[in-house]
């Protein structure tokens, strides 16, 4: 049987009640079941909760900044988005729970003059992701050596996670997994001339976990238009090509690999 997990999806971008049912029912056709929702700044607080409570059984919130979200004003956005932490974690309130701190990290490809900001924006969350036993969920663009650095710093074995939407090299894969890390493999894998689906192949399955990242990086046929979650599966048909393993086989071992890193629920379809 398919189950997949989409690890890593801003499907709350889709605020039409009607567009975003369509999107979950395509979800379920294609047999992704469980959708986990990375937050990028306080504004999108309420789009993350807000889809969460549509879809309790299908959608899991992850809280954190976005480095593209780190301004000169990251402290009050942390203060903020740690306030819904707490509240998420305190099982005895109506907040939905968190899975994950994310999604957060390094980016160099639009403003390499925050970088500074950025790194103690990544220290403080980092460190949240520690104390409070989540994993967490990396955001890295043009910024691989500066990420290793930080992992370096503040690896000291309590932090698990994805480095989502992976596109690095063979060597920044190893080095990634080194530091106890998974790999978020996307639509890129899907790509003719990226070079990625190399890299994947000679990566074993029990560091990857799949993902859209939607609605950006739509895997082929979709390439260059939006996104969403449903299309999962045309990235899992190619990572199982891949590896040579049926798809059933690859959604069994990506869904049990994000077990273990989310701790998520079952899928709604299976009996609890």
């Amino acid at each position: 049987m398919i189950s997949l997990t989409d690890t890593h999806t801003h499907i709350y971008y889709t605020t039409v009640e009607q567009a975003l049912k369509d999107m979950m029912k395509r979800c379920t056709a294609n047999n992704i079941h469980r959708l986990i929702l990375p937050n990028v700044d306080t504004a999108s607080i309420d789009l993350v909760y807000g889809t969460v409570s549509r879809y309790p059984d299908q959608t899991f919130a992850m809280l954190g900044l976005h480095p593209c979200s780190v301004k000169e004003d990251f402290p009050d956005q942390l203060a903020t988005i740690k306030t819904f932490i707490d509240s998420s974690m305190d099982r005895g309130t109506a907040q939905a729970p968190i899975y994950a701190i994310g999604e957060i990290g390094l980016d160099l490809y639009w403003d390499k003059s925050t970088l500074k900001w950025q790194q103690e924006a990544f220290r403080i969350q980092t460190d949240w992701a520690k104390t409070l036993n989540l994993p967490v969920s990396i955001h890295c663009r043009e910024a691989y050596e500066e990420l290793f650095e930080m992992l370096e710093e503040v690896q000291d074995g309590r932090l698990s996670g994805v480095l989502h939407c992976f596109t690095g090299t063979f060597e920044q894969a190893q080095k990634t997994i080194g530091y106890g890390l998974h790999l978020g493999i996307g639509g890129v894998v899907t790509f003719k001339n990226a070079g990625l689906d190399q890299v994947v192949k000679a990566i074993p399955l029990q560091y990857l976990v799949l993902e859209t990242d939607a609605p950006y990086l739509a895997p082929v046929p979709f390439r260059g238009k939006q996104n969403e979650s449903s299309y999962l599966l045309y990235i899992a048909e190619k990572v199982a090509d891949l590896h040579g393993v049926s798809v059933e086989e690859l959604s069994r071992i990506t869904s049990e690999n994000a077990d273990r890193i989310f701790k998520l629920p079952k899928p709604a379809i299976f009996d609890r």
